[in-house]
């Protein structure tokens, strides 16, 4: 289906692919693994055309459909959801509009005519019946529910829409126009459990190829039956799923550091006996004979260990008992999201909110931090919070890492901020690049980075986990358990929030909705 031969790509010295082959054969649903900066959307944008490689080819089968997950496509203001789904047949519909055009020529048209205009109406007929087009409503409907636009209504206008909605709304389309080839690049963000689990069961019966973006390993082991790992500009492929890509990965590793370790000791004994010996006349072609086996070595080389983040979060002070506390609230915007709500979040306390999409987790939390007003009721924070702010939105600017923080924290220095950043995992080129063009990963890094240095008993964090990989996962997990203040955290992944939080918040228990 898709064939990757000798690809080579870099931003200046930035190397992000060097000599990478991928092929992908009819059927295979494939994984795209690595850590957060290594190139995976990169080589996505590179086998779609988005970009041009520096080198190498790029070659599709012929007749192939590819669709892909594009979130930065736009939406045309005026449209509803519904136009939007639809779209995805526009084929079809063309073919409706030039079969009844067919239709019409037929009232006045010679015996031949006729025949071919019936020959050519029944091969559109037969390819509008085995594509399912008279049943278009009732798949729209179908997998808008399960993604969860049912709740936010079919016949909103898409400039409403929040940048999760429209990658929904893009996600949507995307699966109903079924294409041969399907690519997607982190489809569980914005997603919640219902709506990961519903895209899981459909990417496990899709009978097309597809590739897949992720870091959610759960989701990865229920959907793919290949992987390739990015890693140091080189694409590796493995069979199986996720588990199985993680046993031989670390397999590989183990054999080569034991490989270069007998190959350094073999280096230092030829070594040793080329010095003690190329001066003496009775062996010194012996040591000759030893330093052409040295000169002809494949030397082994280990990759260099990425950095690894190191989250923490800086307790300031303790505030009062209750840090939170609300007395008949009711979150929303023009409307009611929730019933009347009373509660209280006891200092210390580390709670999970998790609810379907379109409930008000967001809304919840800026209504809790004061950055919106309550819809009605009230909500007070105590006097002493001191609150800390990990939004979903990402940093858009022109400024590098660097400045974005420099700019938010003057009085540290050059070296303190690039520290920082580093302690985050982010690389001295990651450091250096402006925001805007970080990967979903670095740009989440760089926003922690921001909350990191600054003191806070109240930590308040909208999905985090989206875009980080399982590296940077497992280290937000450990500061967040042993952060000793209070935390409220939005998240759609239960493996990672339950073995952390002391309490969990469904949504749907306070909701006006129906679910």
């Amino acid at each position: 289906m898709l064939n990757v031969q000798n690809v080579t790509h870099g931003y200046g010295e930035r190397q992000i692919l060097d000599n990478a082959s991928f092929r992908m054969r009819k059927g295979e649903h494939i994984g795209l693994v690595g850590a957060n900066g290594e190139g995976k959307t990169t080589f996505l944008n590179i086998i779609t055309g988005v970009i041009p490689a520096d080198e190498g080819t790029v070659t599709w089968a012929k007749h192939a459909t590819v669709g892909y997950l594009d979130q930065h496509a736009v939406l045309k203001p005026g449209l509803t959801i519904r136009d939007v789904l639809r779209s995805a047949f526009d084929k079809m519909y063309g073919y409706e509009s030039e079969m009844l055009e067919m239709y019409n020529k037929m009232a006045d048209c010679t015996d031949e005519e006729m025949s071919q205009l019936m020959e050519d109406v029944g091969e559109i007929q037969d390819i509008l019946d085995n594509s399912g087009f008279y049943t278009i409503d009732s798949r729209i409907e179908e997998f808008a529910n399960g993604l969860g636009l049912g709740e936010i209504g079919l016949d909103r206008d898409v400039s409403q829409l929040s940048g999760g909605q429209r990658t929904k709304v893009l996600l949507t389309k995307l699966l109903l126009e079924n294409p041969s080839i399907l690519i997607l690049d982190e489809p569980t963000n914005y997603l919640d459990e219902n709506h990961i689990r519903w895209l899981t069961t459909f990417l496990q019966n899709y009978e097309n190829a597809f590739m897949l973006v992720s870091h959610d390993v759960p989701f990865l082991n229920s959907v793919t039956n290949v992987i390739y790992h990015v890693e140091n500009a080189v694409l590796t492929r493995y069979k199986g799923n996720y588990d199985n890509f993680i046993a031989m990965y670390e397999l590989k590793k183990r054999q080569l550091e034991q490989a270069y370790e007998k190959q350094q000791k073999e280096i230092a004994h030829l070594e040793d006996f080329i010095a003690r010996n190329k001066a003496r006349v009775a062996t010194s072609n012996m040591a000759k004979s030893r330093q052409k086996k040295l000169d002809k070595m494949d030397i082994i080389e280990l990759a260099k260990e990425k950095p690894k983040p190191t989250f923490s979060f800086e307790y300031s002070r303790a505030p009062g008992k209750i840090v939170v506390g609300a007395k008949d609230l009711v979150i929303g915007y023009d409307s009611a999201l929730t019933r009347p709500v009373n509660f209280e979040i006891e200092r210390g306390k580390k709670i999970a909110i998790k609810g379907v999409n379109g409930l008000g987790k967001s809304t919840l939390l800026k209504t809790m931090l004061g950055i919106i007003p309550p819809f009605s009721g009230s909500v007070e924070l105590d006097y002493y919070a001191e609150p800390a702010y990990f939004e979903q939105e990402h940093i858009a600017s022109g400024k590098t890492a660097l400045y974005e923080i420099w700019d938010m924290y003057p009085s540290m220095s050059n070296a303190e901020v690039r520290g920082a950043l580093a302690k985050c995992g982010l690389t001295s080129n990651h450091i250096e690049t402006q925001c805007k063009v970080l990967s979903g990963g670095e740009n989440a890094k760089v926003r922690l980075c921001a909350i990191m240095l600054r003191k806070m008993n109240l930590l308040v964090l909208d999905e985090p986990t989206n875009h980080l990989d399982v590296d940077a996962k497992q280290s937000l997990a450990k500061a967040i358990k042993d952060f000793k203040g209070t935390v409220i955290l939005v998240s759609h992944e239960p493996e990672f929030y339950e073995n952390i939080v002391t309490d969990i918040w469904s949504l749907e228990n306070w909701t006006t909705k129906l679910i």
